[in-house]
């Protein structure tokens, strides 16, 4: 906190006290401030009542004023401020002094006219501001016109009428303010009302000395074409026809240095659409800020590394998001209009760069993905693979002749199969993203599946299989054995249960495996084919990944009836077709 003079703890005891009080009454705060000035200004300037009422005046603004709360403490800063406007009202208080302070209090009321939500307090202003304005005109002025020619009965009108003005503020209704309210003002409007009133005053002045008019005349011929100035200059600006305005062309001049941000944008897009890798991304986009001709050097932070290019300035901008700092240099001063540009490219570039970071990590959680499933899908190929090579065990331990034909017959059918299929395996597992699906005969591969599985208790029957239909090799294989492999289990665990396998091909290819054991629990059945499902003997994941696969292949896995000794699953093709 700055230091405060002597006087300050004084004075911010008695704003202090009074500034409670003017949250509630801080109208009647406002109609002594404007009874002081309107006693000043008809005692005359040069009063030296009128100078001490002015100062009493000055000291109730600082209760009311809107910048500050009343409690602050006096800074030195502020203290020789008010010092200044207090030598200025003894010494050299004059008509102009006077007009130029209600001028400049004018535009701050009617600063509060625009900002105050509160419909009794915006009407307390706008009283307030038509006070001014009436003593400015009738009071003021004509003591600086080239001739004053203002009828004292005018004068006098004013002297006992606007006082009324003040019994009009003091009857609003009040309405409480927070305490800790913001007071705000909105210094465009209150400047803007400022220059009006200054041309009004100068151009009345210079009516009346170059057209030899009166007064009155003048000011009413000067606020007519000021007036009518500003409705054209309103309807230009905001025109209620459907046209675009002044403000259209005004914001794209104020937000449009050499290169709109649709431009970069634009660029930004087209350099995402070729780099895939962040960093190069970042390379190139860094290396495209260098090219605008008002950017002389880029400093960039990001993932651990850091780098720098161009040509350090005073003049810089900086930007910060979770994965990239960024410091773009300028050529020149950093407006504000530059300033917002600069942070709006830094923004962009930052939100693209984010982008193409979550698109790598995207990339590497889909290929951990593709691993994932390829592997549990052919976990199952290499399960069924290994019940294979059992089955031939079993037989081999069974058979009493080490050069039994049958033993022989079953070797050479099985060994090629279970030869191939393991490659296949393998092939996938090398390659788990860019495997692509086999397609052969349809007649060939239901007779390998005949002969893997015969002499196992299968029925197989083949319908309508024309010569020339084409099939997913590993997707029938691998539906097949994992169907099959879960009704030959079934069967061992229920006894004496059928198994019976079709194949039709005459409107397109639908497999079907039927067992007359007992149907899927209802609570297994809701979640079967559509997520891992609880399995004692194996993950539980091999239908959820046959469904997967089925469907990437534009196939149709499903439980087709489930019920106790009939219990169905289905392959077909979708209604698209292959």
């Amino acid at each position: 906190m700055q230091p405060a003079i002597p006087t300050a703890p004084l004075f911010s005891r008695l704003a202090n006290a009074s500034w409670g009080l003017s949250r509630r009454y801080r109208r009647f705060v406002v109609v002594a401030m404007l009874a002081m000035l309107h006693v000043a200004a008809f005692s005359g300037a040069t009063d030296v009542w009128a100078r001490s009422l002015m100062l009493a005046h000055l000291g109730l603004l600082l209760l009311w004023q809107p910048f500050l709360h009343g409690d602050r403490r006096v800074s030195p800063a502020q203290a020789l401020v008010l010092g200044a406007a207090t030598v200025a009202v003894m010494l050299w208080l004059d008509w102009w002094l006077l007009a130029l302070w209600v001028v400049v209090l004018a535009g701050l009321v009617g600063g509060k006219v625009y900002q105050q939500q509160a419909r009794w307090q915006r009407r307390s202003y706008l009283v307030m501001l038509v006070y001014l304005l009436a003593l400015l005109a009738v009071v003021i002025l004509p003591e600086i016109a080239p001739r004053r020619e203002i009828s004292p009965e005018i004068r006098d009108a004013a002297q006992y009428g606007l006082p009324l003005l003040f019994v009009l503020i003091a009857l609003f209704p009040a309405e409480e303010e927070a305490p800790d309210a913001a007071q705000i003002i909105d210094f465009f409007y209150s400047i803007f009302l400022m220059l009006v009133l200054v041309v009004v005053i100068l151009g009345s002045f210079t009516l009346m000395t170059l057209g030899r008019t009166g007064y009155l005349e003048a000011l009413t011929y000067t606020v007519l074409m000021i007036g009518g100035t500003v409705l054209l200059v309103g309807l230009a600006w905001n025109p209620r026809t459907g046209f675009a305005g002044m403000n259209v062309f005004f914001s794209r001049y104020l937000f449009s240095i050499g290169l709109p941000p649709e431009r970069w944008l634009h660029f930004l897009a087209e350099l995402s659409a070729i780099e895939v890798r962040p960093e190069r991304f970042l390379a190139e986009a860094v290396a495209g800020l260098l090219r605008l001709p008002w950017v002389s050097g880029v400093a960039w932070r990001a993932a651990g590394e850091a780098g720098a290019t161009g040509e350090r300035t005073v003049h810089e901008v900086e930007f910060d998001n979770s994965e990239l700092s960024l410091t773009i240099f300028s050529r020149h001063r950093v407006s504000p209009a530059l300033h917002w540009h600069l942070h709006l490219l830094g923004q962009l570039l930052g939100e693209f760069y984010v982008a193409k970071l979550r698109e790598q990590k995207l990339r590497q959680a889909s290929y951990l993905q593709a691993v994932y499933e390829t592997g549990a899908r052919l976990t199952h190929d290499i399960k069924n693979l290994l019940q294979s090579l059992n089955v031939l065990c079993s037989v081999a331990a069974r058979d009493e002749g080490r050069d039994s034909p049958q033993l022989q017959a079953l070797v050479r059918r099985q060994l090629p199969a279970i030869t191939q299929r393991l490659a296949e395996t393998l092939e996938k597992l090398q390659r788990p993203q860019d495997a692509a699906e086999k397609y052969v005969a349809a007649r060939d591969w239901w007779e390998g599946l005949v002969r893997q599985y015969r002499g196992e208790g299968v029925e197989f029957e083949a319908r309508a299989l024309r010569d020339g239909v084409q099939l997913p090799q590993a997707l029938l294989s691998s539906v097949a054995d994992n169907l099959l492999r879960n009704a030959i289990a079934k069967r061992a665990a229920d006894g004496a249960t059928r198994i019976r396998v079709t194949l039709e091909g005459e409107s397109g290819i639908e497999l079907r495996v039927r067992d007359t054991g007992r149907a899927v629990p209802a609570e297994m059945a809701g979640d079967l084919l559509r997520a891992p499902v609880s399995s004692l003997a194996g993950l539980g994941i091999g239908l959820y990944q046959s469904a997967k696969q089925a469907k990437a292949a534009g196939y149709v896995l499903a439980l087709e009836s489930n019920r106790d000794g009939e219990v169905c699953f289905a392959l077909r093709e979708q209604a698209s077709g292959r």
